[in-house]
């Protein structure tokens, strides 16, 4: 064989050896990825698992011990049982904020936006209609109003408070419609007779 055809086979075997070594070395740190992967979602996975055997047994211990209450203790415990239930429930609004709507659904996010920046108006989107119509019609009001008054620009400060507090009700009232599937009150009794499906 001459020596150019040996240089050449030479070179193409190194160059052989060398993508193989690169394509090792990608699938090697693919593995250490996905391992690495699957390790942390174990981890978290056994501290979710941790976590509901603590809230377990505290819940389990609770009644036990509300059997025979000892005076000095009893404001742990109802501080202990206030704020589990609002660890509970701060978990359950975090899942459903991170719930991707279903069909059907209304998105808290446009809620929340349309609240924050039309008031009440942005209700209608997801709001009792009970609720929704007259606070939009008295938003309405308010701001024709104020156009009209020569110093409504100084009740404007207001509005900064007003508007903040209006959109966290519209994401409440988008959260409500989805958990029970039709427009829910907020405000008032709620023990009344839900609205009719023209409402919803």
């Amino acid at each position: 064989m001459p020596d150019d055809d040996r240089a050449v086979m030479e070179r193409l075997a190194a160059l052989e050896a060398e993508v193989k070594a690169d394509a090792d070395a990608q699938r090697m740190r693919k593995e250490a990825a996905m391992a690495k992967v699957r390790e942390e979602r174990a981890k978290q996975q056994a501290e979710r698992d941790d976590l509901r055997e603590r809230q377990a047994r505290l819940v389990a211990r609770k009644p036990r011990e509300e059997s025979r209450p000892r005076r000095d203790e009893e404001s742990d415990h109802g501080d202990l049982g206030g704020a589990l239930e609002l660890a509970g429930k701060a978990n359950r609004v975090r899942n459903e904020l991170a719930k991707k709507p279903g069909k059907g659904d209304k998105s808290w996010i446009k809620s929340g936006i349309a609240s924050t920046a039309l008031g009440p108006i942005g209700w209608l989107y997801a709001g009792s209609l009970r609720e929704a119509v007259p606070a939009a019609t008295a938003w309405l009001g308010i701001m024709i109003l104020l156009s009209k008054l020569p110093l409504g620009i100084l009740m404007w400060p207001l509005f900064l408070v007003a508007l903040p507090l209006s959109g966290l009700a519209g994401v409440l009232y988008a959260l409500s419609y989805n958990r029970a599937g039709s427009r829910q009150r907020l405000f008032g009794d709620k023990d009344k007779k839900q609205l009719p499906s023209g409402d919803r």
